[in-house]
């Protein structure tokens, strides 16, 4: 099976510190996969690079084998790489469907339409209902942001991501900020994320990024200093030194 993304040698430096430092990953459709680090270590800048919004000093990024590393981010989301952001980027005055509804008249190359009319579009709105009742958002479709909670805005977040139909999504600490009562929906939310999609979850909770990865991948001082399994993270002195600490020690990590 070929590669859905692949990072090669990526390099990016700011006023000589190199915070991205010759970092290689490759995922595999169906691949979980969760990114870990210190604060500091270049996660941020790492996804900043791959999506487009930041330039690299070196180092390629490929989509589906495609080169991308010069294409902005309009054009690598067209290609399948899709993110969501730590904290919320939802327009307050808009409703769950409006933004769904955008999501996929973007995706179909027809945003500049009247937008209001996506009411009248059976095929839109069955794609918008059908999407926010597979995350428990349905009752609350037509209701503003300003007036949904906060966990309920993570899920509409993830909903748009997935409204634009993703090849690879870069999800970004999707349960920050997020009430304890909460998190459980996210966490099926992610469970219930197609099969064939590959996920790379940026994450601070150890025990959200044990139960979600496959596969951990750790960051410190903007390079990769461990790539395997969930079981063998916390066995790797380099990763409890870095980062894990005592995490590691606690028996439901092992």
């Amino acid at each position: 099976m070929s590669a859905v993304f692949e990072v090669v040698n990526l390099r990016k430096s700011f006023g000589g510190l190199a915070v991205t430092n010759d970092v290689s990953i490759s995922m595999q459709p169906g691949d979980r996969v969760a990114l870990i680090g210190p604060n500091g270590a270049g996660k941020t800048t790492f996804v900043n690079l791959v999506t487009g919004n930041l330039a690299p000093d070196s180092g390629e990024v490929r989509l589906g084998g495609e080169i991308a590393t010069k294409i902005d981010a309009a054009g690598r989301v067209k290609r399948g790489l899709v993110r969501s952001f730590q904290v919320t980027r939802l327009f307050q005055d808009m409703t769950p469907a409006e933004h769904v509804a955008l999501a996929i008249l973007q995706r179909d190359g027809r945003a500049t339409r009247m937008f209001g009319n996506f009411l009248a579009m059976p095929a839109v709105m069955a794609e918008v209902t059908g999407m926010l009742n597979t995350l428990g958002l349905g009752g609350l479709m037509h209701r503003k942001v300003s007036e949904i909670a906060y966990g309920q805005q993570r899920l509409l977040e993830i909903a748009v991501a997935m409204a634009l139909k993703p090849k690879v999504l870069l999800l970004d600490e999707p349960a920050a900020g997020v009430p304890q009562s909460d998190t459980g929906r996210i966490e099926q939310a992610l469970a219930e994320l197609p099969a064939d999609l590959a996920v790379l979850m940026i994450e601070h909770d150890m025990d959200l990024v044990f139960r979600f990865a496959k596969r951990v991948i750790v960051l410190a001082a903007g390079a990769i200093i461990f790539d395997g399994s969930p079981a063998d993270v916390t066995k790797d002195a380099g990763v409890r030194a870095a980062y894990l600490g005592s995490y590691a020690n606690a028996s439901h990590a092992a």
